[in-house]
């Protein structure tokens, strides 16, 4: 897994200086999982907050009704907000070119997607799925955190070695 030390992570909006921006053009991810309700979601608010140049979209082979309530709330601790975000569908994404399509599923628990329209490179940022997580409000609510917390390290890692 990818790993970025919390001193390198910008804080939300940071990226967005024109410096920044400059470097990375209008680079096209597409962020792959299989309900397209959490990490996937997740993923594409932090690229979106790093650079707003970027063209970011996250889609599933079986997309949830809704993103999850608690991915919206731990996102939003951090000043960014999915509530207006909706799982699609990744069918949708099939005759649009890509530079990126990254694929976030748990490799030991799912079958991650495959994604068949034109893209430059493919890759995959593993993360364990926060919506599996059972106990406490708090319990799963510091599990939503946790996952927020590596998806931010790792898609920062990707921004900062592959797109800046």
């Amino acid at each position: 897994m990818l790993n970025v030390g919390r001193n390198e992570i910008p804080q939300s909006g940071e990226m967005n200086s024109s410096k920044a921006n400059r470097y990375a053009g209008n680079k096209k991810i597409l962020i792959l999982c299989t309900g397209n309700s959490c990490r996937s979601q997740m993923a594409e608010g932090f690229l979106n907050s790093f650079d707003s140049n970027l063209i970011v979209h996250s889609a599933g082979t079986k997309p949830s009704k809704q993103v999850h309530p608690k991915a919206i709330q731990v996102m939003k601790e951090l000043d960014i907000d999915l509530s207006k975000n909706h799982p699609k569908m990744v069918d949708q994404f099939l005759t649009e070119s890509f530079d990126y399509v990254i694929t976030v599923c748990d490799n030991a628990k799912e079958t991650c997607p495959i994604f068949i329209g034109k893209v430059g490179k493919q890759l995959h940022i593993g993360f364990e799925d926060p919506a599996d997580t059972t106990g406490t409000d708090e319990e799963i609510l510091s599990e939503f955190r946790r996952i927020r917390d590596e998806i931010k390290n790792d898609f920062y890692k990707f921004y900062s070695e592959m797109i800046k």
